[in-house]
Parts: C-alpha cells; sequence; structure tokens
C-alpha cells in the first residue's frame, strides 16, 4: 500500500457503501452517476473543484478510512 511507504493517497468514488466497506486511506464522494467522477462533462470548473478538493485531502493525516462528501458550492 502507497500509504505504508509514506506516500499518501486519495481516490474519488461514486459509490460511498462500496467505499466504506473497503475503507481506503482518503476519499472524496461525488454525487454523480457511474462514468462521471469528475462531474458534468464540459464544466472545467466544477472539475477542478473536484480535483483541488481531493488533492486537499492529501494534507489530513489519518489513522482510519476518511470518506469526505464533495458539495459543489
Amino acid at each position: 500500500m502507497l500509504e505504508n511507504r509514506g506516500i499518501p493517497a486519495v481516490s474519488i468514488t461514486l459509490l460511498k457503501e462500496v467505499t466504506e466497506k473497503v475503507k481506503p486511506p482518503r476519499s472524496l464522494f461525488v454525487p454523480y452517476p457511474l462514468g462521471f467522477p469528475l462531474g458534468r462533462p464540459n464544466d472545467p470548473e466544477l472539475q477542478k473543484k473536484i480535483i483541488i478538493e481531493s488533492l486537499s485531502m492529501l494534507s489530513e493525516e489519518v489513522t482510519e478510512s476518511l470518506v469526505s462528501d464533495f458539495i459543489d458550492k
């Protein structure tokens, strides 16, 4: 696992229930249909928000699985 080697990781997930069972270190749940983890096509502003929020999770030190909800502000 990357985390065990000192490399933080974050995933973007579309299936929160599955992610909570798998328990990766950090995950960002996005409320979009399967196949659209970065949201609506041709919406670079939204896609940038999702990427920035997921990357910001890398600085959080975790001792157990962390699943955050993405909220489009």
